[in-house]
């Protein structure tokens, strides 16, 4: 058997590993959108048997991801989790069409500081939002109220026993995690979040905590394929911008986790058209069973890499190890803190915040460090969908101010003509700089405008540079001369005037 699969053995030790990490994660990822901690189970158990399967991406894994915790609980609140499942699925036939249309591998042309700052966004609302769970408390329903109260959320816990209590399991859960990696590198075989989880229902179960505990359902009773009623939804326009925002978010997550992960390998790269296939299968097969949207996971794909896997077989093998665990283990979900899970997700949340990326892109590209700011701070403080779209919106801007670059060399030699050689690419968003420039030229001189150094010259720009060749000269002046044919000059036959 060996000899058919030889790298069986690494792919299972390292599908156990995965499993470890998944587990956790799926379950705080659920309870924090607000539905059945088995849902993120189910979501986790098809990223492994129906992804997991699918070309694409190797050595990622698929599963409830952080990143979309936000949007999901939105899309509960707004609409119902008996809605979740139709969003899910018509989401993922979206991905499918997309990937079938070969759009995947157009999600890499997205700057990556939107990405960089919707996460950043995420990180910043999950964090808000948790510390309420923490200490056992409900959470404004706003980013920014989640942030503004705070202060009082602290006030209120102070004076509250089994509020303490369960800051205490959360404060302990991510102390855990955090000094996991300081302990012998054996003992970290046992992936941090789980041992965090052990530890602190351990310590709740032995003081007899007053916390709440995740509430079970079982595998079977949480599986509810959307209805009629459900589907009826689809004639609300509101719906349709959650649904398109399940479908972009989630493919970009995983398409840029896809592209991080081939950098932890030397294996196959990844297919972004048919891991977009993937991916939306995977969400189909969720909506249909009204599961949690999927992506791609960069922390269980790089914990899959690090523990040895070879082929897409330990992917599969999660996937079979979260079944069982759901099927014949539930109980053990009943004895988990909530706290635990929200100190989890705390520090999920604080991975997603890109600080050395921000540190970066200000020291060598600040416009691309506004653009991630600028998108964090509209998912604080609108939504996910509209903190996306500004950033987007952001980029397109930027993209088109710096192609739209021009400099204006004057040669003026005291005598003769004053001869302007503008270079680089005219358009509309220079044209006033451009006409500062030449309106300021003296009246009574000749003047040759040589344009042979445009690589772009839009109608914009060309009509209002011939209405002002028009109107320049004074009376008894030559006439401003429009050329394209002319040579530039030399570096050292004028001076240069400023970029604009």
């Amino acid at each position: 058997m060996l000899s058919k699969f030889p790298c069986l053995r690494q792919d299972f030790l390292a599908s156990i590993v995965v499993f470890l990490v998944a587990v956790p994660l799926c379950v705080g990822v659920a309870v924090a959108s607000g539905v059945p901690a088995e849902v993120g189970l189910v979501t986790g158990i098809v990223g492994g048997l129906v992804t997991g399967l699918m070309p694409g991406s190797s050595l990622q894994v698929s599963g409830p991801a952080a990143g979309l915790t936000v949007l999901v609980f939105e899309a509960v609140s707004e609409f119902g989790v008996a809605t979740l499942g139709v969003i899910v699925l018509i989401a993922g036939l979206l991905q499918l069409a997309m990937g079938f249309l070969g759009i995947g591998r157009w999600f890499r042309a997205i700057s990556v500081s939107v990405v960089e700052g919707m996460l950043c966004g995420i990180g910043l609302v999950i964090i808000a939002g948790q510390l309420y769970a923490a200490a056992g408390l409900k959470a404004p329903e706003t980013g920014i109220g989640k942030i503004v109260g705070l202060p009082g959320a602290f006030a209120d816990a102070l004076g509250s026993t089994r509020a303490l209590a369960s800051l205490a399991i959360g404060a302990g859960t991510i102390a855990v995690i955090v000094l996991w990696k300081k302990i012998p590198r054996g003992a970290q075989a046992v992936p941090g979040a789980l041992a965090a989880v052990i530890l602190t229902t351990a310590a709740s179960l032995a003081f007899s905590l007053p916390v709440a505990t995740v509430q079970v359902e079982g595998l079977l009773g949480v599986i509810q394929p959307p209805g009629a009623e459900a589907f009826g939804e689809l004639l609300s326009p509101a719906i349709w911008g959650t649904i398109v925002a399940f479908a972009l978010i989630a493919s970009a997550e995983s398409l840029f986790s896809a592209a991080a992960v081939d950098r932890l390998h030397d294996g196959p790269r990844t297919e972004y058209d048919k891991e977009m296939i993937a991916q939306g299968t995977g969400n189909t097969v969720c909506g249909l069973l009204g599961a949690l949207p999927m992506t791609a996971v960069i922390v269980r794909s790089s914990a899959n890499v690090r523990a040895g896997a070879r082929t897409k077989a330990s992917r599969v093998l999660h996937g079979v190890w979260l079944l069982l665990f759901a099927a014949l283990l539930p109980s053990a979900l009943a004895l988990i803190p909530l706290p635990a899970l929200a100190g989890i997700l705390v520090h999920a949340g604080w991975k997603l915040i890109p600080f050395r990326a921000v540190a970066a892109l200000w020291r060598g590209h600040r416009g691309e460090a506004l653009i991630l700011v600028v998108t964090a701070v509209a998912i604080v403080a609108v939504n996910m969908f509209e903190g996306v779209l500004i950033g987007l919106a952001l980029s397109v801007v930027k993209t088109a101010w710096e192609a739209s670059h021009v400099r204006l060399e004057v040669v003026d030699k005291g005598a003769g003509p004053i001869q302007v050689y503008p270079s680089g690419n005219a358009t509309f968003l220079r044209l006033p700089r451009i006409l500062d420039t030449l309106e300021s030229l003296p009246q009574d001189r000749p003047v040759v405008l040589d344009l042979s150094g445009l690589h772009h010259l839009d109608h914009a720009c060309r009509t209002a540079l011939e209405d002002w060749a028009e109107r320049h000269s004074a009376a008894g002046t030559e006439p401003v001369r429009l050329t394209e044919r002319a040579q530039a000059p030399s570096a050292d036959s004028g001076t240069p005037v400023a970029p604009v």
